[in-house]
C-alpha cells in the first residue's frame, strides 16, 4: 500500500491571470501536482469556489484562505491514506466539507487535491492516466469542438452567443482533426483581417471580432470552412454554446438579437439557424432551471441535433437524472470543478452513458497548463473535449497531450462517435 506522506496547497494563477489553488501530494518518494480551472459563465448550482473576497491586496479574487485550510486540516486528515483508493479519499473530502455545494474548504480546493491524487497514483503504478478511469482497452479519441469565435461572457464585442465552434465530423484520426481546425482557423483568421477587424483572441483563444450580430459570425466561419476546401454540415459542422443564463428576463429570451422574445419564437430563430447553417450542437440554448423550454426544443429538432446541458446539469448526478426524466437534452458537458472531486465526476460520466448521452468533457475559461481533461475524455470514451481554440498555451497543452496519447495507442484507437 502506497500511503499519503504529506499534502501541500499553494495559491498559483490561471490563464486570465488569476489566483487558483494549485495541490500537490506526496507519496512513495514521489509527488503529482494538479490545478483548479475556473469559470466566467457559472451556473448557480455549481459547486462553489472560495474566494477571499475581502482580500483587497488580491482585489477579493485570492484563494489564500482555501490553502491554509488544506494545509492547516485536510492534508492531516489524508496522511497515510492509500493513495490508490481515490474514492475513500474523495469521500473524506466530501464527509469533511459536510455541504451540498462545498462551501466550508471550497470545490476549488477540493478539486485540486482529488485530481493530484489520481496522477500519483498513476504515476506510482507507472501507467498512462488515461488508463485509470473507467476504459481499460479499445481507447476512443474525442471529437475536438474548437472554438474559432468568442462572444458573450468571453469577450467584449457585440455578439450574443458566447461560443461559436466547429468539429471535423468527418476526421478519421485526432491528428487530422486537429489539422482540420487548423486549416479553418488560419482561413478564418484571414476573413476577419480582409474585413479590418481584429485577430486578437478571447479568454479561450477563439477570434473577437467586433462584430453585434450572430448571423455575421456564422456566415464567416462558413466561408472559411468553404475556403479550406471542405463543406459545412458534412466535413466540418458549426457548433454553438448561447450561455442562455446570460440572456433570460421574465420568461424571455435576448439569443437572437438584444430584443426579448417569447420561447416559441426563440426556438422558432433556433430551427432557423441550424436549418441555414447545418448547425449539428447546441450547448445550453435555455436557463439553468428552464426545464420546460429545454423539452420543448428537444421535441421539437431532429435527432441527429446535439443538445448539451451545461449550466443545466453542472455535473451533478441528481440534476442529470431529472434532466434525463424530463427528455431535457441528449448530451452532457462535463466540467471537474463544477461538482469538485474526481469520483464524483465519473459517477455522472457512467451514468450519462449508461442513459444514451453524449458525453464531452469540457476546461473553464480560465485554465492553466494542466492537462488532466485530455486524459479524463480519453479514458471515459467520451465523445467530445471542448477546451479552447488552437491557440493560447493553455488551451494547446490539451490538444498536445490527446496528439501523444493517440501515438501512444498506435493503431489501436479510433475517434469516438458523434450523433
Amino acid at each position: 500500500m502506497s500511503k499519503i506522506t504529506n499534502l501541500i496547497a499553494r495559491q498559483v494563477y490561471d490563464s486570465r491571470g488569476n489566483p487558483t489553488i494549485e495541490a500537490e501530494v506526496f507519496a512513495n518518494n514521489m509527488r503529482a501536482r494538479a490545478i483548479c480551472p475556473s469559470g466566467a459563465s457559472t451556473g448557480t448550482h455549481e459547486a462553489y469556489e472560495k474566494r477571499d473576497t475581502s482580500n483587497k491586496k488580491y482585489l477579493g479574487r485570492s484563494v489564500l484562505n482555501a490553502v491554509k485550510l488544506v494545509n492547516k486540516i485536510i492534508s492531516k486528515k489524508l496522511r497515510n491514506q492509500n493513495i490508490h483508493n481515490q474514492e475513500k479519499i474523495d469521500y473524506i473530502l466530501i464527509k469533511l466539507d459536510g455541504t451540498k455545494q462545498k462551501k466550508k474548504f471550497g470545490a476549488n480546493a477540493l478539486l485540486a487535491i482529488s485530481m493530484a491524487v489520481k496522477k500519483l497514483s498513476a504515476r506510482i503504478r507507472k501507467i498512462p492516466l488515461y488508463k485509470t478511469f473507467l476504459v481499460k482497452k479499445n481507447f476512443r479519441l474525442p471529437y475536438p469542438l474548437m472554438n474559432v469565435i468568442n462572444g458573450g461572457a468571453h469577450a467584449n464585442n457585440g455578439l450574443r452567443i458566447q461560443e461559436f465552434m466547429i468539429r471535423p465530423d468527418k476526421a478519421k484520426s485526432f491528428t487530422e482533426a486537429i489539422r482540420m481546425c487548423f486549416i479553418v482557423i488560419n482561413n478564418l483568421k484571414t476573413l476577419i483581417k480582409q474585413r479590418g477587424e481584429s485577430t486578437s483572441v478571447g479568454d479561450e483563444g477563439g477570434f473577437a471580432p467586433m462584430i453585434n450580430k450572430n448571423e455575421e459570425a456564422l456566415n464567416l466561419i462558413v466561408r472559411a470552412i468553404q475556403k479550406s476546401g471542405f463543406k459545412n454540415g458534412n466535413d466540418i459542422s458549426i457548433c454553438l454554446d448561447v450561455a442562455a443564463n446570460e440572456l433570460f428576463k421574465k420568461n424571455k429570451y435576448s439569443i437572437h438579437s438584444k430584443k426579448f422574445i417569447s420561447v416559441d419564437k426563440t426556438i422558432i430563430r433556433y430551427l432557423k439557424l441550424i436549418k441555414k447553417y447545418k448547425i449539428k450542437s447546441i450547448e445550453d440554448p435555455f436557463a439553468e432551471d428552464d426545464w420546460q423550454s429545454w423539452n420543448k426544443i428537444m421535441n421539437k429538432i431532429d435527432k441527429n441535433i446535439q443538445i448539451v446541458g451545461d449550466d443545466l446539469y453542472v455535473t451533478n448526478l441528481e440534476r442529470l437524472k431529472m434532466g434525463f426524466l424530463n427528455k431535457s437534452s441528449n448530451s452532457i458537458l462535463i466540467k471537474l470543478n463544477q461538482i469538485g472531486t474526481v469520483t464524483e465526476t465519473l459517477e455522472v460520466i457512467k451514468f450519462a452513458q449508461k442513459i444514451g448521452y453524449n458525453t464531452i468533457i469540457s476546461h473553464r475559461s480560465g485554465e492553466s497548463e494542466d492537462t488532466f481533461i485530455a486524459d479524463l475524455a480519453v479514458g471515459t470514451n467520451s465523445n467530445q473535449i471542448k477546451t479552447g481554440s488552437l491557440s493560447r498555451s493553455e488551451r494547446v497543452a490539451k490538444y498536445n497531450q490527446l496528439l501523444r496519447i493517440e501515438e501512444k495507442l498506435t493503431n489501436k484507437s479510433k475517434m469516438s462517435r458523434i450523433i
